[in-house]
């Protein structure tokens, strides 16, 4: 008997990695050519996407057991998953990802006529999907966005708070137009419209009696207690070799995922959080929290960037939030920027 689905599960199993779907016969190509032109395709991209059926419901303001009958009706044609659950966490099965990229291709352009059609009817609607890395997302990016929107009020913006590795795959598999992510190596799949180099410190309160010593290094903080990023943030990738030579054995460290959880452990006073300054630009102009730039020998800069995907033509609502970010950036202030 198949499975049940609820409001937010399209997976056709309990087993992750089943790729099958409980039915004797899959649709022939033929009927199958007619399913693709039924709105289940339009769910599966929504779905896809977002990874959520909630969200997708919410994006396409129909409920989202309608959109869990549609990705079920999809899969019994195919008579193969599409989607997988791990855990709470939604994914791709290959043979979602096999039907999300070409389906893609087949409606990028539908999308791009309807913006370049409500241009011509001067109503400039569209959507622009943002993949950022959380420090942008607390400090630059909600006086741009706020900026843009005065401006393009009938623009609607899409924004993720992701990896930075994330950033750039969203952008290579065509999930996001733009991104902001910081880069630690070239990468062929995506272009860097906007490069800032930022210098990796310490953020602490005035008080903190690291911010007497004259030449900080990691060496020199690891004797209090410290905050850190863990490996999922780029920063912690570069920092990490200047880690293991400051001691031979290193103390206990608090590491999180999250920018702000680091600066409000900063704020609180007991711990020296290392980290760039974006992110917490505020609470440095306010002057309750004090960056101090590291000096160890031969630590990179963390640097910084504005990204699309390689080759790509942007439609017009991501064309003009793109060119948009690029003026915001090239002007904006970031304390540590070289």
């Amino acid at each position: 008997m198949a499975k049940t689905h609820s409001d937010d599960d399209v997976t056709s199993t309990n087993k992750p990695n089943t790729q099958i779907r409980p039915r004797d016969h899959a649709l022939s190509p033929a009927l199958l050519a007619r399913v693709f032109h039924q709105p289940s395709l339009i769910y599966f991209n929504a779905v896809a996407e977002c990874l959520s059926v909630r969200e997708a419901g919410r994006r396409l303001n129909i409920a989202s057991s309608a959109v869990t009958r549609q990705i079920a009706q999809l899969e019994d044609a195919l008579g193969m998953a599409l989607f997988q659950r791990d855990g709470r966490r939604l994914t791709l099965a290959p043979a979602g990802e096999i039907l999300y990229r070409h389906a893609r291709r087949l409606t990028l352009p539908l999308e791009a006529a309807v913006s370049e059609l409500d241009m011509l009817r001067g109503l400039k609607t569209g959507s622009v999907r943002i993949a950022t890395v959380e420090s942008v997302g607390l400090s630059v990016l909600p006086q741009l966005i706020a900026d843009f929107g005065r401006r393009y009020p009938r623009l609607h913006l899409d924004v993720s708070v992701v990896a930075s590795s994330d950033v750039i795959a969203r952008l290579a598999d065509e999930r996001a137009d733009v991104g902001f992510g910081f880069v630690a190596k070239p990468s062929s799949l995506v272009e860097v419209a906007v490069r800032r180099d930022v210098r990796i410190g310490v953020v602490m309160r005035p008080d903190h009696p690291l911010a007497a010593v004259p030449h900080l290094t990691l060496a020199a903080c690891i004797a209090h207690p410290m905050a850190v990023a863990k490996p999922e943030i780029s920063i912690r990738e570069v920092i990490e070799p200047f880690l293991q030579q400051s001691a031979l054995i290193l103390p206990p460290l608090v590491e999180v995922d999250s920018i702000r959880l680091l600066v409000e452990l900063a704020l609180i006073g007991g711990y020296a959080s290392v980290m760039t300054p974006i992110g917490v630009q505020n609470e440095i102009k306010s002057g309750t929290l004090l960056f101090r730039p590291l000096e160890d020998q031969g630590l990179p800069t963390n640097r910084f960037g504005l990204m699309v995907r390689a080759g790509v033509n942007l439609h017009f609502a991501p064309a003009v939030f793109y060119d948009h970010a690029k003026h915001h950036f090239g002007s904006v202030e970031l304390p540590g920027a070289i």
